[in-house]
């Protein structure tokens, strides 16, 4: 008997904090957008956003951990070009100097941690070389 009301009880307090509790956010609800997917080509920088799908809000200080920039677009995935993190003054926004050395589409993925968030956000966005 004494089982059925504790039982009972932890029941009772973990439905009230699922109910009390906020929504928990997920790696998905989280994107990379590009700032311009027109980029020119030669020496450049390309500009994303880090944004919050749940209310459009710009996320600050994630940590970029993985990059690459290609021409999977156009076919060449083997066609590759240095890209570097650079320094932005734009909360939310995260800058990359590359070398986009033909013009055409280009592919930068990215895989960044959200700080506090479990999972990574994992995007490939698309541009274009001109």
């Amino acid at each position: 008997m004494k089982s059925s009301v504790l039982s009972r009880a932890i029941e009772a307090a973990l439905l009230g904090l699922a109910v009390a509790a906020p929504a928990w956010a997920d790696a998905a609800d989280y994107e990379f957008q590009l700032v311009q997917s027109e980029i020119p080509q030669g020496e450049t920088v390309v500009a994303v956003r880090l944004v919050d799908r749940r209310s459009g809000q710009a996320i600050p200080d994630a940590v970029v951990f993985a990059k690459r920039i290609d021409m999977a677009p156009d076919g060449m995935p083997t066609m590759t070009s240095p890209i570097d993190l650079v320094p932005s003054t734009e909360p939310g926004t995260y800058r990359f100097k590359t070398n986009l050395s033909m013009e055409g589409g280009w592919q930068l993925s990215l895989a960044a941690k959200v700080q506090g968030e479990t999972g990574t956000v994992v995007n490939k966005l698309a541009l274009r070389a001109q």
